[in-house]
């Protein structure tokens, strides 16, 4: 046990994780790198450049003529993925902080820190992309001795590039991160922080173990659902799985129990033996809280159970997923499913559709509200056509989130321009170092769900960085905004909105909707309402066919008289006709600007 690290890597999205990551593998002579990030392997991973999967990898490592095993798991750097970060975080007894030489400290950065520094875990701060002709490390290592309050000659200048600096990472891992604590002689306790669906071997569970030793063969069970399994195959993680005999305290693996059904396994739970049981389960793992809430449907009615199923699969590898089946009107059967924030949700359809195979319809994101009545009863509602009566309403909670941007102080006021329009309330502005400032507002959650980020990057020039976390709920004036097509109300396009921000809002999509609904055979009303309030129209025209072509000649009255005959059909067709809403409209009504 006192020659074991376990230590994970956590920096902001672009700083350089990932090929540090390779380069610690390639020098510990773990793999041969043959093309870039071996650890991000899936295709969106690579297409996208980010890392969205939290990876554990063990190494071995001489130092001073003895014998380490350094166990490291490479974490994201998006703020909607930092559930990863945190499970990550969970496993670990030190952290690689990497800062990028040209860019300095930024949001991601300051929260990923806080969080591994609520979990005591030893911090070793990089300055990576120091071959960079831009790079500047002397400024970064100010901000980094700000920040951490480190003596300068803590801090390691690196280039994931090159390998400098790679040696003396390493020989600070195993100097400075201390090893695990935990007694071999207790009963077992190890901690599940991730696992994935294999369709030969059934679930994957990865664990790392906090208290006794696992053998291959013993009898264990899962103490939060109580299921008891046979430990088929224990073993460690290189880039492939090696099986092992049995697993020591602080070891980090992986278990084959032939799991078939996935709610049986859950991220956070604990691995205890059938026979000499641990009294209780390892604690401090928080439950995920999703931020954002949309309904995920099948193109065909007939993929439901299909869609079920992905989805619990899905669940397993992303357990910052949540879902609950719902029906909507004008859909049919689906599911409710929540989001830690949008490029979460774009990346889960991408999954659903690359891994499985699935086609699904998404409808607009909305956060979640708590609805309290006239008598102070509090219903939370995620989705706008579940809301009560307005009549039995008594007051509206919405989400609020505390948001920091750090950013360049030639940006400040675009920027502040920007958190006002969606009604955001300056919190205080603090200046990071030379001419970086970072800015707190409280701003409502839904809205920012839908284009915040992109405009806040689009008008800092990319310089911005932005971390949120909730903030608790405060009392708004929001109203409910059904659109109508020929006087149906669509549930999938009804939305919650501030007061100010509805008629604006209905008249926008009225014309968006208009664009991109086809013309059919009668009119179309488009229409935006609020309660039976009607506040925007457009009509779709509709598409005529030419009855007169073969009526030439003669009097007019029997072009009339043909035309007559057109229209009462064409009304016969517009009491029973169906309108087809495309997916593109759906996904429209995000991109107002």
């Amino acid at each position: 046990m006192k020659n074991i690290r376990n230590f994970c890597i956590i920096a902001h999205i672009d700083h350089g994780k990932s090929t540090l990551a390779d380069r610690l593998l390639e020098f510990t002579n773990t793999i041969q790198i043959t093309e870039g990030q071996m650890l991000d392997d899936m295709d969106l991973e690579r297409e996208r450049g980010i890392t969205i999967k939290s990876h554990a990898i063990q190494m071995e490592y001489q130092y001073k003529g003895e014998q380490y095993t350094l166990n490291l798991i490479d974490t994201p750097g998006h703020v909607d993925f930092s559930y990863e970060v945190s499970r990550s975080i969970a496993a670990c007894e030190g952290a690689l902080l990497v800062v990028d030489a040209s860019q300095g400290v930024q949001a991601q950065t300051i929260s990923n820190l806080y969080m591994a520094l609520e979990h005591d875990l030893e911090i070793i701060p990089v300055v990576n992309k120091c071959d960079m002709p831009n790079a500047m490390p002397d400024e970064v290592e100010d901000e980094i001795v700000e920040l951490l309050g480190c003596d300068r000659k803590d801090i390691i200048r690196a280039s994931a590039r090159t390998g400098l600096g790679v040696e003396e990472i390493l020989n600070a891992i195993v100097e400075r991160v201390p090893h695990p604590e935990g007694d071999e002689e207790a009963p077992l306790q190890a901690l599940i922080f991730d696992s994935v669906f294999n369709s030969f071997r059934g679930i994957i569970a990865y664990f790392k173990v906090v208290n006794g030793v696992i053998h291959k063969g013993d009898k264990v069970k899962f103490f939060n659902t109580g299921k008891e399994y046979d430990a088929d195959e224990v073993g460690v993680l290189k880039m492939d799985m090696v099986p092992k005999n049995e697993l020591r305290t602080g070891d980090v693996g992986y278990i084959i129990s032939g799991i078939k059904t996935s709610t049986e396994v859950r991220v956070g739970d604990t691995i205890t033996h059938i026979a000499r049981p641990c009294s209780q389960a390892i604690s401090g793992f928080e439950e995920v809280k999703p931020m954002v809430f949309a309904g995920v449907y099948p193109i065909s009615p007939e993929d439901y159970e299909n869609l079920r199923a992905s989805l619990e699969k899905l669940q397993l590898n992303d357990a910052a997923l949540t879902f609950q089946a719902e029906s909507s009107v004008a859909l049919g059967f689906g599911f409710r499913c929540g989001f830690l924030g949008l490029l979460h949700m774009e990346i889960v359809q991408e999954r659903l559709d690359r891994e499985f195979d699935m086609d699904v319809i998404t409808t607009v994101p909305n956060v979640s509200y708590n609805i309290y009545d006239k008598h102070g009863v509090m219903t939370e509602v995620h989705n706008p056509g579940s809301m009560p009566d307005p009549t039995t309403i008594d007051h509206i909670d919405e989400p609020y989130i505390r948001a920091s941007i750090i950013t360049a102080t030639d940006y400040i006021g675009p920027i502040m321009t920007l958190c006002l329009g969606k009604r955001g309330e300056l919190v205080k502005q603090e200046y990071v170092s030379g001419n970086r400032v970072e800015i707190y507002y409280d701003i409502p959650l839904g809205e920012i769900v839908i284009d915040f980020y992109d405009k806040l990057k689009s008008i800092s020039k990319g310089y911005a960085s932005f971390d949120y976390h909730p903030n608790g709920f405060r009392a708004s004036k929001l109203i409910k905004l059904d659109i109508l097509l020929n006087g149906e109300p669509v549930d999938a396009l009804s939305t919650l909105t501030h007061e100010s921000n509805a008629y604006d809002l209905g008249r926008r999509m009225c014309e968006k909707l208009k664009e991109l609904i086809p013309r059919q055979q009668f009119d179309i009303a488009v229409q935006a309402a609020i309660g039976a309030k009607i506040i925007a129209r457009e009509t779709i025209k509709q598409v005529r066919k030419d009855v007169t072509a073969k009526c030439y000649g003669g009097d007019v009255s029997r072009k009339r008289k043909l035309l007559e005959k057109q229209k009462r059909g064409k009304k016969r067709m517009k009491q029973i006709g169906n309108v087809e809403v495309p997916q593109k409209a759906f996904l429209a009504v995000l991109k107002l600007d």
